[in-house]
């Protein structure tokens, strides 16, 4: 009899696990990016006297976030590059132009993860594409979870990282006054969003 109930037993829980791997819903959380918290800043040498700075004004983003296969989970990131803003009106002016962005011929960039290697706890590598002036290429970058909790302010789940990332801009065609303007540029995301679902 005791056999039988301990059998009866480990029936159950292999039917609950059955059923809850059929349940991938329950493992992820979409999210939308909170514009007013999230920032998008880069920076670019200037011949070596200082580092022009900047950010992008407009943008949109959503994470589908894999709680039980973190991996898995996605991001996927719009920009407008119109909103690019340095502080300066003739900087701007430059940045807009064919030299540079191209705006009124490629007025988004994206990026699109592709892969997600969590490489200790709370950081992850993130891969993915990223598109520019027509041309797509891969980056990586370096992601630190900074926390996940509700917002009081507005009941809702919130969570929020910091991104790090550089790149090479004459890789995506950007290849003028690089004698002027550094081909490197560090690219500073600090992120947070709310839950849709």
């Amino acid at each position: 009899m005791l056999k039988l109930k301990s059998f009866i037993f480990i029936l159950f829980l292999s039917i609950c696990s059955i059923s809850y791997a059929q349940e991938p819903s329950q493992c992820i959380e979409y999210y939308k990016l909170d514009k007013t918290y999230t920032s998008i800043v880069w920076y670019a040498d200037r011949m070596r006297y200082s580092r022009t700075i900047g950010r992008f004004a407009d943008f949109e983003g959503t994470i589908e976030l894999n709680n039980c296969e973190i991996n898995k989970s996605k991001i996927d990131i719009l920009i407008d590059t119109n909103s690019i803003a340095s502080g300066s009106d003739e900087i701007d002016r430059q940045l807009k132009s064919i030299t540079f962005f191209d705006v009124e011929n490629h007025p988004e960039a994206r990026f699109q993860s592709t892969n997600i290697n969590l490489v200790e706890k709370d950081n992850a590598e993130v891969t993915g594409n990223f598109t520019m002036l027509g041309k797509t290429r891969e980056i990586s970058l370096k992601v630190r979870f900074n926390k996940k909790a509700i917002d009081p302010l507005v009941n809702l789940m919130r969570t929020g990282y910091s991104i790090r990332t550089n790149v090479k801009r004459s890789k995506w065609g950007m290849d003028k006054l690089l004698a002027f303007v550094s081909d490197d540029i560090s690219i500073v995301i600090e992120a947070e969003a709310l839950k849709v679902n």
